[in-house]
């Protein structure tokens, strides 16, 4: 089996710290007896930190599950990266709903929640806890520091690709932060580690940060699939780079499509490539058949990533009714995640023929959601499972071996050809057709399922991002860009409360500051509407 990178981490001074995020505080000292002074000494430790950096978007504490978490104040496994994202990103769409009544996880799908909300908390938090491990690293691998700390000069170049990798972490999740929340607080390795407020900063100077961090760090980064699988490469770079510009109307109001469509064809042309077999994507041994299509990822591992968020919580949550938990590898079904007939409809075919892409579970589901609370109204999704592309068990049948996709190859076929569609220069229809129906090929196993150059309009492109990036944490971002999310012009069961579906204030398309991160930081300021 191919090795992936998996976060053994050592307790290294700002690596191990617990804070709420955004607090007067977010870069304080470590309070620990080992120190980062005395850690980033010895490079032997440097991978190890690197690995913690990595590990922020699986593992949520430092001791397994439970025990030890990261961020207080809620249940360890509710805080995890992936899950916040998921459940931010797909519970206010029509991709997902979730029948519990936990605190207030309802009201991402009806789409009333406040400043006060836990969840919405918990995800600022992790992601400023994320940021704020980063810019700790950041600090202390600079060239002057390598060298006050008597790092071999062997070393040092090693260091300054680790460095360039946590630029782009950081980078990732101020993305992250940007679209959830617009504007944050805003530190870097720049600011001294001490006790203050952060100040605000708004959405377009954040892009701009961004992008500039990116153009920064290309230089450093690894060639284009010559990391170890689960570390970013140039590609990374030029793939969030794609996003962001794919985006940059929403996020500055001005369209940047050209440059998308430049940076998502240098990915294309880097050395990824499709893999076969869809499915495959989302099983416990994707870090082995799936390396070449997935950029980059979250690794799970179900003895030595153990969480109950992450893609263990993909996985249980979607089995329930009368799913069978043992063919998915766990040993349980949660009865929580499924999906509205809306998006069931996107795989209503052109052609007739099948989309293998539609993992449903219909037996004992209704298509129709009367009660958001049963898990049978709703089709199921049948989409991650912790059995391997061979059909055996993952390593554990609680915690999942799944790895998480957050950027592959197929999304910057769809982020071409939209950018194209949109009119960004330096690609042609031609080539955006032949993109997509690469894709859809692989959907449909053949050339059935292919679509015209007359058919290819921005709306189909926004079905078909949901045919082939759903659960995968695109969709609210999707149907903001497209104008969708909140108005009167698509809505979806339950959206805004309703059964029939309803629109919202505009001024939901970004999420509130939390009220905890005001109350510990003064300068924030709230966004409009909340």
């Amino acid at each position: 089996m191919t090795k992936k990178f998996i976060y053994q981490v050592v307790l290294a001074g700002a690596m191990a710290w617990g804070l709420t995020s955004c607090t007067k505080d977010l870069d304080r000292t470590p309070i620990t007896e080992v120190t980062s002074a005395s850690v980033y000494k010895d490079f032997s430790n440097y991978k190890a930190i690197l690995a913690k950096l990595y590990g922020g978007f699986s593992v949520t504490g430092q001791q397994g599950p439970t025990g030890s978490p990261d961020i207080s104040g809620i249940d360890e496994g509710t805080s995890s990266y992936i899950r916040g994202y998921f459940q931010m990103q797909e519970l206010p769409t029509d991709e997902a709903v979730i029948a519990w009544n936990d605190g207030t996880i309802q009201d991402f799908h009806q789409m009333d929640w406040t400043p006060d909300d836990n969840f919405i908390n918990a995800m600022f938090s992790r992601l400023f806890y994320q940021i704020a491990q980063c810019n700790e690293f950041i600090r202390q691998t600079s060239d002057a520091k390598l060298s006050s700390n008597g790092i071999a000069e062997k070393d040092q170049e090693t260091a300054r690709t680790f460095r360039a990798e946590a630029r782009f972490l950081r980078a990732l999740s101020y993305y992250h932060a940007m679209d959830l929340f617009g504007t944050v607080p805003f530190v870097t390795d720049s600011n001294e580690v001490a006790f203050y407020y952060p100040e605000q900063i708004s959405r377009k100077n954040l892009f701009d940060y961004i992008e500039r961090e990116l153009i920064a760090i290309e230089g450093d980064m690894a060639e284009a699939r010559s990391n170890e699988y689960g570390r970013a490469d140039k590609a990374c770079v030029w793939g969030l780079l794609a996003k962001l510009y794919l985006n940059a109307e929403v996020y500055t109001g001005t369209s940047r499509y050209t440059d998308a469509v430049t940076y998502s064809s240098k990915v294309i042309t880097s050395g990824y490539s499709l893999v076969s077999n869809y499915a495959n994507m989302f099983k416990a041994d994707n870090n082995v058949t799936s390396q070449s299509e997935i950029m980059l990822s979250a690794n799970f591992d179900g003895v030595r990533t153990q969480t109950y968020g992450g893609t263990t919580y993909l996985v249980h949550a979607a089995i329930g009714g009368n799913m069978d938990y043992e063919a998915f590898g766990v040993n349980s079904g949660w009865g929580g995640l499924r999906t509205t007939s809306a998006f069931a409809d996107l795989f209503t075919d052109l052609t007739g023929a099948t989309d293998k892409r539609a993992m449903f579970h219909t037996d004992g589901q209704n298509r129709v959601i009367a009660d958001l609370g049963t898990f049978t109204d709703g089709y199921a999704i049948t989409k991650w499972s912790n059995k391997t592309s061979t059909g055996k068990d993952g390593s554990n049948n609680i915690f999942v071996d799944v790895d998480y996709p957050l950027m592959r190859l197929g999304e910057m076929y769809l982020t071409y050809a939209e950018a194209v569609l949109r009119g960004g220069t330096g690609g042609s229809t031609a080539k955006a057709l032949e993109y997509v129906n690469d894709l859809r090929q692989r959907a449909y196993g053949n050339a059935t399922g292919n679509i015209t150059a007359g058919q290819l309009t921005l709306p189909f492109l926004l079905d078909e991002r949901g045919r082939e990036l759903y659960w995968e944490g695109h969709r609210r971002t999707d149907l903001i860009r497209y104008g969708l999310f909140t108005g009167s012009a698509y809505v979806w069961p339950f959206k805004g409360g309703v059964a029939a579906g309803a629109a919202v204030g505009d001024f939901r398309t970004v999420y509130p500051i939390p009220t905890t991160a005001r109350v510990a930081n003064p300068n924030l300021k709230q966004n409009d509407g909340y």
